[in-house]
């Protein structure tokens, strides 16, 4: 067994990079059937969120993984490299575990990754690539996160992304109250963006997807309007404030969208954020002088400031992790010992096999019963112990020595030789 983590995430690469090595959910099947099929790995699972791509597997050979992930999104090894972390072990069982207490997160002690790695664990029992190993890292993963939620204050104060978002707006319009807000995508995180935004009461909200009766179920849930994506064009125009988070693999709002959008609006201001990895907003349309265009990278600076007042929190997490993980890798260690104590157990169950016949034979004969049980007994033991007896008495010095005392140990003797 070998564990490996290997990704990108926030603090190593920017987005223009993580929205590269992106897995959308249409993709995440074939991406494990894939890896696994392929022997790069035994196991595999995939976290793919917007902060972070992280491919969890059993391997012999994790720099083929990170080759693999290069690979699978068409780009050269060279240009993911830099970006990418490989952790071997008991590093990537601390990981794991960091990850999902919300350590790792760029709102420190968020509760919305540790969902996102139970998705990533049922598409990975799903597509068959977990394993062993993998299962039991992803059941001590949550049974971490579980505990440090509930010993430590780590969730305390979280300054969340959609607050976040809130907070900037308030930076670009006087009041919320007095604009229109526009939602593209239906998924969670829109929909705790929304939440925040509705709180405030602005004039107008509205909810467009690809899908329109999802869009029409959150719109009611927020009390606005709904629209199909088709729709995106014509109404952007009328919106102060774009939010936008959706799975698109490719841009949905582009430069010369906006550029009319901004033109029909006579050049005032429109606040857009970007929550989508891949991004769903083109680069280019932060250039514009009246467009305020924030991606999670950027909100990751207002949330970056409401850390400090849980530093304490954050060491009594790291506790029980470093305790979890010297578990688990004791865990791991013991299981290496499984093909020996398999082996060890036919090799005994074949000698009780031999025993057995030969006695059974002997009643078929008539033979005295108690006599055919003695003779089978001491057989056996014989058996048992001529190994052992043999490499002990050829042995010399101190290798004698040492297998006299793994021989005692093994067996429980009394240390009076």
């Amino acid at each position: 067994m070998q564990l490996f983590a290997c990704g990108v995430n926030h603090h190593t690469a920017p987005v223009a990079i993580r929205e590269r090595v992106a897995f959308p959910p249409d993709i995440l099947e074939r991406a494990l059937v894939d890896v696994t099929g392929n022997r790069v790995a035994r196991e595999a699972a995939i976290l793919s969120t917007c902060n972070r791509t992280e491919i969890y597997c059993n391997t012999e050979q994790p720099e083929a993984v990170a080759e693999w992930l290069a690979d699978f999104h068409s780009l050269p090894a060279k240009e993911v490299k830099p970006y990418l972390y490989l952790l071997p072990s008991d590093q990537a069982a601390n990981h794991a575990f960091r990850v999902a207490s919300g350590l790792d997160s760029m709102v420190l002690g968020e509760t919305q990754i540790l969902g996102q790695m139970k998705q990533a664990a049922e598409r990975a029992k799903d597509a068959g690539t977990l394993g062993l190993l993998l299962n039991r890292l992803f059941q001590r993963t949550f049974s971490v996160a579980k505990e440090v939620r509930t010993a430590t204050q780590i969730g305390a104060n979280t300054v969340s992304m959609a607050a976040a978002a809130v907070t900037l707006a308030e930076r670009i319009f006087p009041s919320i109250e007095d604009q229109s807000i526009l939602f593209i995508g239906a998924g969670e995180m829109i929909e705790l963006v929304a939440t925040h935004f509705v709180a405030r009461k602005p004039r107008r909200v509205m909810v467009i997807n690809r899908t329109i009766e999802r869009a029409r179920e959150l719109a009611h849930k927020l009390g606005g309007e709904a629209a199909a994506l088709t729709a995106l064009p014509e109404l952007l125009p009328e919106f102060d404030i774009v939010v936008t988070s959706t799975a698109s693999p490719l841009p949905i709002l582009g430069l010369g969208m906006a550029e009319r959008a901004v033109k029909l609006r006579r050049h005032r201001p429109m606040f857009m954020v970007d929550l989508a990895v891949p991004r769903d907003i083109e680069t280019e349309v932060g250039e514009l002088n009246d467009v305020f265009l924030y991606t999670v990278d950027d909100l990751g600076e207002v949330v970056r400031a409401g850390h400090d007042s849980r530093h304490a929190a954050i060491s009594q997490a790291e506790a029980i992790i470093a305790a979890n993980v010297s578990e688990f890798m004791h865990w791991i260690d013991s299981r290496r010992a499984v093909p020996v104590l398999r082996s060890l157990r036919d090799h005994a169950e074949r000698m009780r096999r031999h025993e057995m016949d030969k006695a059974v034979k002997a009643l078929a004969r008539g033979d005295d019963p108690q006599a055919v049980i003695e003779a089978l007994s001491r057989g056996l033991t014989n058996k048992l112990l001529h190994d052992p007896s043999h490499v002990l008495n050829h042995a010399s010095g101190e290798e004698r020595e040492a297998l006299a005392q793994h021989l005692a140990r093994l067996y429980n003797l009394r240390d009076d030789l």
